[in-house]
């Protein structure tokens, strides 16, 4: 008594297929934008973490390097999660080996 008769409704035949092509059409912008955010900011980010585990992975005793937050040194130490890095003449610190963000060239501290 409440509840009323629902009817479906049939599409035409016609319509089915070009429905499937206009999903595919609003959907193409979506992938685009995703390739090209994948080929502008990912994958460049990508390489360049790649880049810094080789270099991190490359340390060795005596490279001079920068530091994260600014300080210049020398490796006196290496171990498997951090290194040890001279600042000054008896001045060793330890850091974790994430925190290096350059190796210098050699000669370049005096």
């Amino acid at each position: 008594m409440f509840i009323s008769s629902a009817f479906a409704q049939t599409a035409p035949a016609a319509a089915a297929g070009g429905d499937m092509q206009s999903t595919l059409m609003s959907m193409l912008p979506l992938l685009l934008m995703f390739a090209v955010l994948y080929f502008v900011m990912i994958r460049p980010q990508m390489k360049k973490q790649k880049e810094h585990r080789a270099m991190i992975d490359a340390l060795a005793k005596g490279d001079e390097v920068v530091t994260a937050g600014g300080l210049l040194g020398k490796v006196s130490k290496i171990g498997d999660a951090y290194i040890g890095v001279e600042l000054a003449t008896g001045v060793d610190v330890q850091l974790q080996r994430s925190a290096v963000v350059q190796v210098l060239p050699k000669g370049t501290l005096k």
